[in-house]
């Protein structure tokens, strides 16, 4: 099968003179035409250190396509920042984003006529929005990850800066030690370093076989990550010339492995969200059932951040995720037929992978941080469509206190910071949903504040919206239906009930079911979309986070 398979529609052939024309205006030559064309689609921009360097990294890609015998032409693609934004009411376009970055990447792709594609993201919602724009053309296709940041001097990142606001609300710190943290704790490009949801989602691409092997444990500075772009010309080519397409690549088993891997290394919730919406986009039928399936017998093996004591960069150091995969593989793991974007089988790969020179911070199965999954399903009258919660142990399992209710983060923040969350409750922050939001922010700044108070195994926090990668604590997020909907959380009042058990993974309100009805009667949704814009799209076309809060 011709690697032109696209391009030649486009430019092949007296009738596309004029179309040929326009590509000579940028600088293609004569011999350029008969070659493969290989989009280079770019997250890169200067509004968040995750993506400030991703533009260079892109022009070294461009550089090895055509070294390596296609043509790039890179283009660009938005990028927001969640840590920027966080608490706001710009956070709704947060989660917005992953659908622009998606429909963005389909849109010049599919015009253009390209007949393979990389992409480079390095913040956590572009990632899957890249994954799921090459999984809609489904055309040979590579992700690249921008690669992580490096921790301060002080051993601090923008987390520590998050709970460190909790602190100074408590009065354990004064404001100038608050701006020293803040001064110094993010510097330079590169992704959060723990194990959030940026690099949740660059391992879990790796090891969904959409990377090359090594792309998501790679300094954002750093001479690996260059070598990653270089190698990636050579790669394309060889996917063009094979015709093996994400169609290939991201199967079941596939996805599959990259949940085992979210749940070995500690990952963030987002991820059942994102690794949800990037099956339907490519047509695999994933469910969040397959995440309690796995995690049955999956343990938590990664020392990470935020629950644990290491960063990204550490464990770069030792060898990244690859050793980790092969040991998951050798315990038979991890599917290891699977094919990935270097041609090979993910077994293939991982042949002459050598072990961790320690186990700091992979721990052995025998000695597992959690014998299974953090990633709990839950169900019960509270999430009829389920919930996810990040619940590691350290917490405890199960939690049964008395409901504060909020209608908005805002709310609900403010109640944190002011002091009006005791020991036993159960802190409830509604309306956030992927419609009710509309745009399902992250719930890190009410949770940082928690935390920073010393209420960390202490209270509860459950809400329709999502966390951060950056939270932990006794949270549970996704709940669905959520408010918006109509979902039992919109009719919960303050003093009720409400338990959370890991054990048997229930959330229940405690009430019975004739004051429920009671309740339901007397509701009407005060939520309003809004008249025009990107977020009244979103909202009325957005479905439910049980589904991935997939928009088509």
């Amino acid at each position: 099968m011709s690697s032109r398979k696209y391009s030649k529609d486009l430019i092949d052939g007296p009738n596309q003179a004029a179309s040929r024309s326009m590509l000579r205006g940028v600088g293609f030559t004569t011999e350029d035409f008969s070659k493969p064309l290989v989009g280079v689609a770019s997250t890169g921009a200067k509004v968040t250190p995750c993506n400030m360097h991703l533009n260079k990294l892109s022009e070294v890609v461009e550089d090895s396509v055509n070294s390596s015998g296609g043509k790039g032409v890179l283009f660009n693609t938005i990028t927001v920042s969640d840590g920027i934004s966080m608490g706001t009411q710009g956070m709704k376009y947060s989660l917005v984003s992953r659908e622009v970055i998606a429909d963005s990447i389909e849109t010049v792709v599919g015009c253009l006529g390209y007949d393979g594609l990389i992409t480079i993201g390095g913040c956590d919602k572009n990632m899957p929005g890249c994954l799921i724009g090459m999984a809609r053309l489904n055309r040979p296709s590579i992700f690249i990850y921008g690669g992580s940041i490096k921790p301060s001097k002080e051993n601090t990142d923008y987390v520590t800066v998050s709970e460190k606001v909790g602190e100074f609300s408590k009065g354990t710190i004064d404001e100038e030690e608050l701006i020293h943290f803040e001064e110094i704790s993010v510097e330079g490009p590169g992704s959060c370093g723990g194990m959030y949801t940026a690099n949740t989602m660059a391992s879990a691409i790796e090891a969904l076989g959409m990377s090359l092997p090594g792309s998501s444990s790679q300094d954002a500075v750093s001479s690996s990550k260059n070598q990653d772009c270089i190698d990636a010309g050579t790669a394309i080519m060889h996917l063009l010339d094979k015709d093996i397409k994400p169609s290939d690549i991201m199967t079941k088993e596939a996805f599959e492995n990259a949940i085992t891997i979210v749940i070995a290394l500690g990952g963030s919730t987002n991820a059942v969200l994102h690794l949800l919406a990037m099956a339907h986009s490519i047509g695999v039928k994933l469910s969040l059932d397959d995440f309690t399936e796995i995690g049955k017998r999956t343990p938590v093996l990664a020392d990470l951040k935020p629950f644990g004591s290491h960063y990204m960069s550490e464990l770069n150091a030792s060898g990244g995720i690859q050793p980790l995969m092969k040991t998951l593989l050798e315990k038979e793991l991890l599917n290891g037929d699977c094919i990935t974007v270097t041609g090979n089988t993910l077994r293939e790969n991982l042949v002459d992978i050598p072990s961790y020179p320690n186990n700091e911070i992979i721990k052995d199965f025998e000695n597992p941080i959690k014998k299974d999954s953090h990633l709990r399903i839950l169900y019960g009258n509270l999430a009829k469509d389920g919930a996810v919660a990040k619940i590691t142990g350290k917490e405890g399992v199960s939690f049964e206190g008395k409901a504060k209710v909020f209608n908005s983060e805002e709310e609900g923040v403010d109640a944190i910071l002011n002091n009006q969350i005791n020991e036993g409750d159960v802190v409830v922050i509604r309306y956030e949903g992927p419609k009710g939001g509309p745009g399902m922010r992250e719930m890190l700044k009410p949770t940082s504040a928690i935390m920073g108070l010393g209420l960390g195994d202490k209270v509860a926090f459950i809400t329709d919206g999502r966390f951060s990668g950056g939270t932990h604590g006794f949270v549970v997020g996704h709940i669905s239906p959520e408010a918006a909907d109509g979902g039992l959380i919109a009719l919960i009042e303050n003093g009720d009930s409400i338990l959370i058990d890991a054990n048997i993974n229930q959330l229940t309100l405690k009430v019975d079911e004739g004051e429920i009805e009671k309740r339901k009667s007397n509701w009407s949704n005060p939520t309003k979309i809004p008249e025009k814009g990107v977020l009244s799209k979103y909202a009325k076309s957005v479905q439910s986070a049980s589904l991935g809060a997939i928009t088509d």
